[in-house]
Protein backbone atom coordinates (compact mmCIF):
# COMPACT_ATOMS: atom_id res chain seq x y z
CA UNK A 1 0.00 0.00 0.00
CA UNK A 2 1.50 3.31 -1.11
CA UNK A 3 -0.77 5.68 0.82
CA UNK A 4 -0.88 5.37 4.63
CA UNK A 5 -4.24 5.11 6.38
CA UNK A 6 -3.33 8.03 8.65
CA UNK A 7 -0.91 10.91 8.31
CA UNK A 8 2.69 10.49 9.46
CA UNK A 9 4.80 12.87 11.52
CA UNK A 10 7.69 14.94 10.18
CA UNK A 11 10.10 12.84 12.23
CA UNK A 12 8.79 9.62 10.68
CA UNK A 13 9.02 11.08 7.19
CA UNK A 14 12.59 12.28 7.61
CA UNK A 15 13.60 8.90 9.01
CA UNK A 16 12.03 7.24 5.98
CA UNK A 17 13.84 9.62 3.61
CA UNK A 18 17.14 8.78 5.30
CA UNK A 19 16.42 5.08 4.76
CA UNK A 20 15.50 5.62 1.11
CA UNK A 21 18.73 7.58 0.51
CA UNK A 22 20.93 4.92 2.11
CA UNK A 23 22.41 3.82 -1.23
CA UNK A 24 22.40 7.23 -2.95
CA UNK A 25 25.62 8.76 -4.16
CA UNK A 26 26.70 11.69 -1.93
CA UNK A 27 25.89 15.17 -3.22
CA UNK A 28 28.66 16.93 -1.29
CA UNK A 29 32.41 16.43 -0.99
CA UNK A 30 33.52 16.04 -4.61
CA UNK A 31 33.65 12.23 -4.79
CA UNK A 32 30.76 12.15 -7.29
CA UNK A 33 32.18 13.67 -10.46
CA UNK A 34 28.91 14.09 -12.38
CA UNK A 35 25.32 15.21 -11.77
CA UNK A 36 26.07 17.41 -8.73
CA UNK A 37 27.94 20.70 -8.30
CA UNK A 38 29.47 21.64 -4.97
CA UNK A 39 31.01 24.96 -3.95
CA UNK A 40 32.31 23.51 -0.71
CA UNK A 41 30.57 26.44 1.02
CA UNK A 42 27.75 25.18 3.22
CA UNK A 43 26.43 28.69 3.95
CA UNK A 44 25.76 29.31 0.24
CA UNK A 45 23.81 26.08 -0.17
CA UNK A 46 21.89 26.83 3.04
CA UNK A 47 20.91 30.29 1.79
CA UNK A 48 19.65 28.81 -1.47
CA UNK A 49 17.66 26.12 0.34
CA UNK A 50 15.98 28.65 2.64
CA UNK A 51 14.95 31.00 -0.16
CA UNK A 52 13.88 28.02 -2.29
CA UNK A 53 11.56 26.96 0.53
CA UNK A 54 10.26 30.52 0.89
CA UNK A 55 9.26 30.54 -2.80
CA UNK A 56 8.18 26.89 -2.94
CA UNK A 57 4.43 27.49 -3.16
CA UNK A 58 4.56 30.58 -5.36
CA UNK A 59 3.21 29.62 -8.81
CA UNK A 60 5.16 30.99 -11.76
CA UNK A 61 2.16 30.46 -14.03
CA UNK A 62 0.90 34.03 -13.64
CA UNK A 63 3.48 36.80 -13.11
CA UNK A 64 0.71 39.36 -12.59
CA UNK A 65 -0.44 37.45 -9.52
CA UNK A 66 3.05 37.07 -8.08
CA UNK A 67 5.19 40.08 -9.06
CA UNK A 68 8.05 38.77 -6.91
CA UNK A 69 8.88 36.26 -9.63
CA UNK A 70 9.12 39.01 -12.24
CA UNK A 71 11.72 40.95 -10.26
CA UNK A 72 13.68 37.82 -9.35
CA UNK A 73 13.72 36.63 -12.95
CA UNK A 74 14.78 40.05 -14.21
CA UNK A 75 17.73 40.01 -11.82
CA UNK A 76 18.75 36.43 -12.57
CA UNK A 77 18.38 36.71 -16.35
CA UNK A 78 20.04 40.12 -16.23
CA UNK A 79 23.08 38.70 -14.44
CA UNK A 80 23.43 36.00 -17.09
CA UNK A 81 23.00 38.54 -19.90
CA UNK A 82 25.69 40.74 -18.34
CA UNK A 83 28.13 37.82 -18.55
CA UNK A 84 27.15 36.51 -21.98
CA UNK A 85 26.91 39.50 -24.29
CA UNK A 86 23.45 40.87 -23.54
CA UNK A 87 20.22 39.56 -24.94
CA UNK A 88 16.67 38.90 -23.78
CA UNK A 89 16.08 35.83 -21.67
CA UNK A 90 13.77 33.27 -20.12
CA UNK A 91 14.33 31.41 -16.85
CA UNK A 92 13.73 27.68 -17.40
CA UNK A 93 13.88 24.41 -15.47
CA UNK A 94 17.15 23.22 -17.01
CA UNK A 95 19.28 22.89 -20.10
CA UNK A 96 16.87 20.57 -21.88
CA UNK A 97 14.02 23.07 -21.56
CA UNK A 98 16.29 25.96 -22.60
CA UNK A 99 17.32 24.00 -25.68
CA UNK A 100 13.72 23.00 -26.39
CA UNK A 101 12.72 26.69 -26.41
CA UNK A 102 15.68 27.66 -28.60
CA UNK A 103 14.74 25.02 -31.18
CA UNK A 104 11.04 26.01 -31.04
CA UNK A 105 11.87 29.68 -31.49
CA UNK A 106 14.10 28.95 -34.48
CA UNK A 107 11.58 26.59 -36.05
CA UNK A 108 8.73 29.06 -35.69
CA UNK A 109 10.86 32.01 -36.82
CA UNK A 110 12.07 30.28 -39.99
CA UNK A 111 8.73 28.65 -40.88
CA UNK A 112 10.12 25.84 -43.02
CA UNK A 113 7.89 22.97 -44.16
CA UNK A 114 10.56 20.32 -43.49
CA UNK A 115 12.78 21.93 -40.85
CA UNK A 116 16.20 20.51 -40.06
CA UNK A 117 18.79 21.13 -37.36
CA UNK A 118 22.56 21.00 -38.02
CA UNK A 119 24.71 20.04 -35.03
CA UNK A 120 28.00 18.31 -34.14
CA UNK A 121 27.86 14.66 -33.01
CA UNK A 122 29.15 15.91 -29.65
CA UNK A 123 26.12 18.19 -29.15
CA UNK A 124 23.93 17.29 -26.18
CA UNK A 125 21.09 14.76 -26.75
CA UNK A 126 18.66 17.45 -25.58
CA UNK A 127 18.76 18.71 -29.19
CA UNK A 128 17.69 15.27 -30.43
CA UNK A 129 14.94 15.28 -27.82
CA UNK A 130 13.76 18.74 -28.89
CA UNK A 131 13.87 17.71 -32.55
CA UNK A 132 11.88 14.57 -31.76
CA UNK A 133 9.18 16.51 -29.90
CA UNK A 134 9.03 19.39 -32.40
CA UNK A 135 9.19 17.47 -35.67
CA UNK A 136 12.64 18.66 -36.77
CA UNK A 137 15.18 16.52 -38.65
CA UNK A 138 18.64 16.22 -37.08
CA UNK A 139 21.68 16.48 -39.34
CA UNK A 140 24.77 15.44 -37.33
CA UNK A 141 28.24 16.65 -38.28
CA UNK A 142 31.44 14.72 -37.38
CA UNK A 143 34.14 16.26 -35.19
CA UNK A 144 37.91 16.11 -35.45
CA UNK A 145 39.06 12.96 -33.62
CA UNK A 146 42.13 14.68 -32.20
CA UNK A 147 40.62 17.93 -30.95
CA UNK A 148 36.95 16.74 -30.75
CA UNK A 149 35.83 20.11 -32.14
CA UNK A 150 33.33 20.61 -34.94
CA UNK A 151 34.46 22.23 -38.17
CA UNK A 152 32.68 25.17 -39.78
CA UNK A 153 33.40 23.96 -43.29
CA UNK A 154 31.01 21.64 -45.07
CA UNK A 155 28.03 22.15 -42.78
CA UNK A 156 24.95 20.54 -44.43
CA UNK A 157 22.91 23.75 -44.38
CA UNK A 158 20.13 24.03 -46.96
CA UNK A 159 16.91 25.95 -47.53
CA UNK A 160 15.12 23.94 -44.81
CA UNK A 161 17.73 24.44 -42.07
CA UNK A 162 16.24 26.35 -39.14
CA UNK A 163 19.16 26.25 -36.68
CA UNK A 164 22.89 25.54 -36.51
CA UNK A 165 24.39 24.49 -33.17
CA UNK A 166 27.81 24.92 -31.54
CA UNK A 167 28.84 23.87 -28.03
CA UNK A 168 30.76 25.91 -25.44
CA UNK A 169 31.89 23.44 -24.32
CA UNK A 170 30.63 20.10 -25.55
CA UNK A 171 30.00 17.88 -22.54
CA UNK A 172 31.88 14.71 -23.58
CA UNK A 173 35.42 16.17 -23.80
CA UNK A 174 34.99 19.71 -22.47
CA UNK A 175 36.23 21.51 -25.60
CA UNK A 176 34.74 24.64 -27.16
CA UNK A 177 33.64 24.44 -30.78
CA UNK A 178 34.85 27.22 -33.14
CA UNK A 179 31.81 29.37 -32.44
CA UNK A 180 32.94 32.38 -34.49
CA UNK A 181 33.41 30.29 -37.64
CA UNK A 182 30.24 28.24 -37.20
CA UNK A 183 28.14 31.34 -36.47
CA UNK A 184 29.59 33.09 -39.52
CA UNK A 185 28.69 30.12 -41.74
CA UNK A 186 25.15 30.11 -40.34
CA UNK A 187 24.77 33.87 -40.79
CA UNK A 188 26.03 33.67 -44.37
CA UNK A 189 23.23 31.20 -45.07
CA UNK A 190 20.67 33.35 -43.23
CA UNK A 191 20.16 30.75 -40.48
CA UNK A 192 20.08 31.28 -36.67
CA UNK A 193 22.93 29.87 -34.58
CA UNK A 194 22.48 28.58 -31.04
CA UNK A 195 25.40 28.13 -28.65
CA UNK A 196 24.86 25.42 -26.09
CA UNK A 197 26.67 26.87 -23.08
CA UNK A 198 24.53 25.00 -20.57
CA UNK A 199 27.69 23.72 -18.89
CA UNK A 200 30.05 26.56 -19.72
CA UNK A 201 27.93 29.69 -19.78
CA UNK A 202 28.38 30.49 -16.10
CA UNK A 203 31.90 29.04 -15.97
CA UNK A 204 33.94 30.13 -18.97
CA UNK A 205 33.81 33.88 -18.16
CA UNK A 206 35.23 33.19 -14.68
CA UNK A 207 37.87 30.83 -16.06
CA UNK A 208 38.89 33.56 -18.50
CA UNK A 209 39.31 36.00 -15.61
CA UNK A 210 41.29 33.31 -13.78
CA UNK A 211 43.79 33.13 -16.65
CA UNK A 212 42.41 30.38 -18.89
CA UNK A 213 42.43 30.89 -22.66
CA UNK A 214 38.73 30.93 -23.54
CA UNK A 215 37.67 31.63 -27.14
CA UNK A 216 34.78 33.96 -27.93
CA UNK A 217 31.49 32.07 -27.67
CA UNK A 218 28.59 34.26 -26.48
CA UNK A 219 26.00 36.65 -27.94
CA UNK A 220 28.71 39.21 -28.67
CA UNK A 221 29.90 36.92 -31.49
CA UNK A 222 28.37 38.00 -34.84
CA UNK A 223 25.86 35.42 -36.03
CA UNK A 224 25.07 33.91 -32.61
CA UNK A 225 21.34 34.39 -32.13
CA UNK A 226 20.69 32.44 -28.89
CA UNK A 227 22.60 30.82 -26.04
CA UNK A 228 21.68 28.55 -23.12
CA UNK A 229 23.27 28.66 -19.66
CA UNK A 230 22.49 26.40 -16.70
CA UNK A 231 22.70 28.00 -13.27
CA UNK A 232 22.28 24.65 -11.52
CA UNK A 233 25.67 23.64 -12.91
CA UNK A 234 28.48 26.15 -12.38
CA UNK A 235 26.10 28.72 -10.97
CA UNK A 236 25.80 26.19 -8.10
CA UNK A 237 22.06 26.84 -7.73
CA UNK A 238 19.63 24.07 -6.71
CA UNK A 239 18.40 21.92 -9.56
CA UNK A 240 15.80 23.37 -11.88
CA UNK A 241 17.61 26.57 -12.91
CA UNK A 242 18.66 27.57 -16.42
CA UNK A 243 18.46 30.60 -18.72
CA UNK A 244 18.08 30.84 -22.48
CA UNK A 245 19.02 34.20 -24.03
CA UNK A 246 18.01 35.51 -27.44
CA UNK A 247 19.81 38.28 -29.31
CA UNK A 248 16.51 39.64 -30.64
CA UNK A 249 13.40 40.07 -28.45
CA UNK A 250 11.28 39.09 -31.46
CA UNK A 251 12.96 35.67 -31.46
CA UNK A 252 12.35 35.32 -27.73
CA UNK A 253 8.64 35.87 -28.39
CA UNK A 254 8.75 32.89 -30.77
CA UNK A 255 9.67 30.73 -27.77
CA UNK A 256 6.47 31.71 -25.96
CA UNK A 257 3.17 29.84 -26.18
CA UNK A 258 -0.29 31.43 -25.98
CA UNK A 259 -3.72 29.90 -26.37
CA UNK A 260 -7.14 31.54 -26.32
CA UNK A 261 -8.91 28.50 -27.79
CA UNK A 262 -10.93 27.69 -24.71
CA UNK A 263 -13.34 29.42 -22.29
CA UNK A 264 -11.02 29.28 -19.27
CA UNK A 265 -8.27 31.47 -17.84
CA UNK A 266 -5.74 33.26 -20.05
CA UNK A 267 -2.92 30.89 -21.10
CA UNK A 268 0.42 32.45 -21.92
CA UNK A 269 3.61 30.56 -21.09
CA UNK A 270 7.25 31.54 -21.38
CA UNK A 271 8.33 27.93 -20.86
CA UNK A 272 7.23 24.40 -21.75
CA UNK A 273 5.69 24.09 -18.29
CA UNK A 274 2.61 25.99 -17.16
CA UNK A 275 2.17 25.78 -13.39
CA UNK A 276 5.57 25.50 -11.76
CA UNK A 277 7.06 26.30 -8.40
CA UNK A 278 9.10 29.50 -8.05
CA UNK A 279 11.38 27.58 -5.66
CA UNK A 280 14.12 26.98 -8.27
CA UNK A 281 14.03 30.65 -9.28
CA UNK A 282 14.35 31.68 -5.64
CA UNK A 283 17.19 29.22 -5.12
CA UNK A 284 19.06 30.53 -8.16
CA UNK A 285 18.54 34.16 -7.14
CA UNK A 286 19.77 33.42 -3.61
CA UNK A 287 22.86 31.56 -4.84
CA UNK A 288 23.90 34.41 -7.15
CA UNK A 289 23.36 36.92 -4.37
CA UNK A 290 25.17 34.82 -1.74
CA UNK A 291 28.27 34.21 -3.86
CA UNK A 292 28.54 37.48 -5.77
CA UNK A 293 31.21 38.30 -8.30
CA UNK A 294 34.12 37.70 -5.92
CA UNK A 295 32.77 34.30 -4.92
CA UNK A 296 32.40 33.10 -8.49
CA UNK A 297 35.81 34.41 -9.46
CA UNK A 298 37.43 32.52 -6.58
CA UNK A 299 35.54 29.36 -7.53
CA UNK A 300 36.78 29.85 -11.10
CA UNK A 301 40.39 30.08 -9.91
CA UNK A 302 40.21 26.96 -7.74
CA UNK A 303 38.33 25.02 -10.42
CA UNK A 304 40.87 25.87 -13.11
CA UNK A 305 43.76 24.90 -10.84
CA UNK A 306 42.04 21.57 -10.13
CA UNK A 307 41.58 20.97 -13.89
CA UNK A 308 45.27 21.61 -14.53
CA UNK A 309 46.33 19.29 -11.72
CA UNK A 310 43.88 16.58 -12.79
CA UNK A 311 44.94 16.64 -16.44
CA UNK A 312 48.59 16.46 -15.49
CA UNK A 313 48.04 13.71 -12.94
CA UNK A 314 45.97 11.48 -15.21
CA UNK A 315 48.58 11.78 -17.96
CA UNK A 316 51.16 10.40 -15.53
CA UNK A 317 49.13 7.23 -14.80
CA UNK A 318 50.21 4.25 -16.88
CA UNK A 319 47.76 3.31 -19.61
CA UNK A 320 45.57 6.43 -19.36
CA UNK A 321 45.34 9.50 -21.58
CA UNK A 322 43.23 12.64 -21.52
CA UNK A 323 41.09 13.17 -24.60
CA UNK A 324 41.74 16.51 -26.30
CA UNK A 325 42.71 19.70 -24.52
CA UNK A 326 39.77 20.72 -22.32
CA UNK A 327 39.10 24.46 -22.19
CA UNK A 328 36.58 24.12 -19.40
CA UNK A 329 36.19 22.09 -16.23
CA UNK A 330 35.19 18.86 -17.96
CA UNK A 331 37.91 16.22 -18.32
CA UNK A 332 37.58 12.89 -20.14
CA UNK A 333 40.19 10.14 -20.22
CA UNK A 334 40.45 6.74 -21.81
CA UNK A 335 42.45 3.57 -21.28
CA UNK A 336 42.40 -0.19 -21.80
CA UNK A 337 39.26 -0.96 -19.78
CA UNK A 338 37.55 2.15 -18.47
CA UNK A 339 34.33 0.36 -17.53
CA UNK A 340 36.08 -1.92 -15.04
CA UNK A 341 38.09 1.07 -13.82
CA UNK A 342 34.81 2.88 -13.09
CA UNK A 343 33.53 -0.06 -11.03
CA UNK A 344 36.80 -0.21 -9.10
CA UNK A 345 36.62 3.53 -8.36
CA UNK A 346 32.99 3.18 -7.23
CA UNK A 347 34.01 0.40 -4.84
CA UNK A 348 36.48 2.91 -3.35
CA UNK A 349 33.73 5.53 -2.90
CA UNK A 350 34.28 7.58 -6.07
CA UNK A 351 31.91 7.93 -9.03
CA UNK A 352 33.51 8.46 -12.46
CA UNK A 353 30.98 8.75 -15.28
CA UNK A 354 31.31 6.19 -18.11
CA UNK A 355 30.83 7.40 -21.69
CA UNK A 356 30.30 4.92 -24.52
CA UNK A 357 32.26 4.97 -27.77
CA UNK A 358 30.60 6.89 -30.59
CA UNK A 359 31.47 8.32 -34.01
CA UNK A 360 35.10 7.23 -33.72
CA UNK A 361 35.52 8.54 -30.15
CA UNK A 362 36.64 5.74 -27.79
CA UNK A 363 34.84 4.75 -24.60
CA UNK A 364 36.05 6.93 -21.76
CA UNK A 365 35.41 8.24 -18.26
CA UNK A 366 34.17 11.77 -17.61
CA UNK A 367 34.97 14.02 -14.66
CA UNK A 368 33.13 17.25 -13.89
CA UNK A 369 35.49 19.43 -11.86
CA UNK A 370 33.75 21.79 -9.41
CA UNK A 371 34.68 24.31 -6.76
CA UNK A 372 35.29 21.60 -4.16
CA UNK A 373 37.49 19.37 -6.37
CA UNK A 374 40.84 21.02 -5.65
CA UNK A 375 40.72 20.06 -1.98
CA UNK A 376 40.47 16.38 -2.92
CA UNK A 377 42.26 16.23 -6.26
CA UNK A 378 45.25 14.26 -4.94
CA UNK A 379 42.93 11.71 -3.34
CA UNK A 380 41.03 11.42 -6.63
CA UNK A 381 44.22 10.84 -8.59
CA UNK A 382 45.30 8.19 -6.10
CA UNK A 383 41.96 6.39 -6.50
CA UNK A 384 42.17 6.59 -10.30
CA UNK A 385 45.69 5.12 -10.24
CA UNK A 386 44.66 2.34 -7.83
CA UNK A 387 41.53 1.59 -9.84
CA UNK A 388 43.46 1.49 -13.13
CA UNK A 389 45.93 -0.99 -11.63
CA UNK A 390 43.08 -3.10 -10.22
CA UNK A 391 41.28 -3.03 -13.59
CA UNK A 392 44.44 -4.29 -15.31
CA UNK A 393 44.66 -7.16 -12.82
CA UNK A 394 40.99 -8.07 -13.31
CA UNK A 395 41.10 -7.69 -17.06
CA UNK A 396 38.24 -6.41 -19.22
CA UNK A 397 34.64 -7.34 -18.54
CA UNK A 398 34.03 -10.85 -19.89
CA UNK A 399 30.89 -11.12 -21.99
CA UNK A 400 29.32 -14.54 -22.39
CA UNK A 401 29.87 -15.82 -25.90
CA UNK A 402 27.13 -14.73 -28.27
CA UNK A 403 25.48 -12.42 -25.71
CA UNK A 404 25.88 -9.23 -27.74
CA UNK A 405 24.46 -10.93 -30.82
CA UNK A 406 21.60 -12.31 -28.73
CA UNK A 407 20.70 -8.88 -27.35
CA UNK A 408 21.03 -7.27 -30.79
CA UNK A 409 18.61 -9.84 -32.20
CA UNK A 410 16.01 -9.63 -29.46
CA UNK A 411 12.60 -8.10 -30.00
CA UNK A 412 12.70 -6.13 -26.76
CA UNK A 413 9.12 -4.97 -27.16
CA UNK A 414 8.03 -8.61 -26.95
CA UNK A 415 9.76 -9.10 -23.57
CA UNK A 416 7.85 -8.29 -20.39
CA UNK A 417 9.65 -6.72 -17.42
CA UNK A 418 10.09 -10.09 -15.70
CA UNK A 419 11.87 -11.58 -18.72
CA UNK A 420 14.08 -8.53 -19.08
CA UNK A 421 14.90 -8.70 -15.36
CA UNK A 422 16.07 -12.28 -15.87
CA UNK A 423 18.27 -11.14 -18.73
CA UNK A 424 19.76 -8.37 -16.55
CA UNK A 425 20.35 -10.82 -13.69
CA UNK A 426 22.15 -13.17 -16.10
CA UNK A 427 24.85 -10.53 -16.57
CA UNK A 428 25.06 -9.77 -12.85
CA UNK A 429 22.83 -6.71 -12.56
CA UNK A 430 20.66 -6.71 -9.45
CA UNK A 431 18.07 -3.94 -9.58
CA UNK A 432 15.99 -5.02 -6.60
CA UNK A 433 15.19 -2.26 -4.06
CA UNK A 434 17.91 -2.05 -1.43
CA UNK A 435 20.47 -3.89 -3.59
CA UNK A 436 22.81 -0.88 -3.47
CA UNK A 437 25.04 0.46 -6.23
CA UNK A 438 25.45 -2.20 -8.96
CA UNK A 439 28.65 -3.03 -10.85
CA UNK A 440 28.03 -1.98 -14.43
CA UNK A 441 31.18 -2.92 -16.36
CA UNK A 442 29.45 -5.82 -18.12
CA UNK A 443 26.35 -3.75 -18.91
CA UNK A 444 28.46 -0.88 -20.29
CA UNK A 445 30.57 -3.31 -22.33
CA UNK A 446 27.40 -4.78 -23.86
CA UNK A 447 25.99 -1.33 -24.62
CA UNK A 448 29.31 -0.25 -26.10
CA UNK A 449 29.25 -3.22 -28.49
CA UNK A 450 25.71 -2.57 -29.71
CA UNK A 451 24.60 -0.23 -32.52
CA UNK A 452 23.09 3.06 -31.33
CA UNK A 453 19.47 2.09 -31.97
CA UNK A 454 19.90 -1.10 -29.95
CA UNK A 455 21.62 0.82 -27.15
CA UNK A 456 18.66 3.14 -26.92
CA UNK A 457 16.16 0.27 -26.87
CA UNK A 458 18.05 -1.49 -24.07
CA UNK A 459 18.31 1.73 -22.06
CA UNK A 460 14.57 2.30 -22.30
CA UNK A 461 13.89 -1.21 -21.02
CA UNK A 462 16.51 -0.79 -18.29
CA UNK A 463 14.76 2.39 -17.10
CA UNK A 464 11.36 0.73 -17.30
CA UNK A 465 12.64 -2.12 -15.15
CA UNK A 466 14.04 0.22 -12.51
CA UNK A 467 10.62 1.86 -12.09
CA UNK A 468 8.56 -1.31 -12.52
Amino acid sequence: MNLPETGRSVEELLAEVARLKEHDLPVRGGQVTAYVYDTGRAAVHDAAARVYLEMLEVNSLDPTAFPSIVEMERQVVGAVADQLGGGHGIFTSGGTESIMLAVKAARDLMGRARPNLVLPVTAHPAFHKAAHYLGVEVRPVPVDLETFRAAAGGLPIDEDTVLVVASAPSYPQGVVDPVEEIAAAAAAAGVPCHVDACVGGWLLPWLREAGAKVPAFDLSVPGVTSISCDLHKYGYAPKGASVVLFKDPAMRRKAYFASAAWPGYTVINTTVQSSRSAGPLGGAWATLQALGRDGYLELGRTTWEAVRRLRSGISEISGLRVLGEPESALVAFTGDDVFTLADEARARGWFLQPQLSFAGIPANLHITVTGVTLAGVEAMLEVIAESAAAARRRGPAVLPEGLVELVAGLDLEALDDAAFAELAAAVGVDLRPGAGQPELAVVNAILDALPVAHREAVLVRFLSLIYA
